[in-house]
């Protein structure tokens, strides 16, 4: 299974995912936790310029074509090697769908297009994590022990659209995307994720 985990910032997903990897390792299945943008030497590269605070004069368009671009390497190094593995990672085209599509105005359209590779290797499954911006940015002002990146750092309104454009992605593709009550405490948002994907488990197994 190919599981992504998308949301605002501050919604906990990195915590999650450490939580369900170890499950599922102590489960005896296997496992590969990756992120983007990131996950490869490349990948990372790309996500250090797209996420440093010094590069302001990132234009929108330069912004959407990079996490392609990383993404496009992440899906060579990380995601097709590792398709009969069970694949928790941390953000995925949805991503950029909220980010880029809808947080700067770019449309679906263009977003999807310079996206047609990982078109073809979309997820089984994706949760939400869904917050109020908020409440998430409040998190990551209290929680991050570093400096807040490039993209934690917008202006409070581009947050709400980044949520309008996930919560419409939601009603696009209910199939797939699982929205989730992000106000919880981790531990239930942990048991309701969990309970899913041990379902879809089964259903596959048997």
């Amino acid at each position: 299974m190919f599981i992504t985990f998308e949301g605002g910032e501050g919604t906990g997903k990195t915590t999650l995912i450490a939580m369900i990897k170890e499950y599922l390792i102590n489960a005896g299945k296997e496992v590969v936790v990756t992120r983007e943008p990131g996950g490869s030497k490349i990948a990372e590269k790309i996500r250090q310029v797209l996420l440093d605070n010094h590069n302001t004069e990132i234009t929108p368009h330069t912004e959407a074509l990079l996490f392609a671009a990383s993404r496009a390497q992440h899906l060579d190094e990380v995601i097709i090697p590792n398709l009969d593995k069970i694949i928790l990672c941390d953000r995925y085209i949805d991503s950029s769908m909220a980010y880029q599509a809808y947080g700067r105005d770019l449309g679906e359209e263009f977003v999807k297009s310079i996206n047609t590779y990982a078109l073809n290797y979309m997820p089984d499954l994706t949760f939400y994590i869904d917050l109020d911006p908020e409440v998430g940015i409040s998190r990551v002002n209290k929680n991050r022990t570093d400096k807040k990146d490039r993209l934690d750092s917008e202006k409070f309104n581009f947050h709400i659209k980044v949520r309008e454009g996930y919560l419409k992605l939601v009603c696009k593709d209910q199939d797939r995307v699982m929205k989730i009550d992000g106000n919880r405490s981790i531990e239930e948002i942990y048991k309701e994720i969990l309970k899913v994907i041990l379902e879809r488990l089964w259903m596959i197994l048997s």
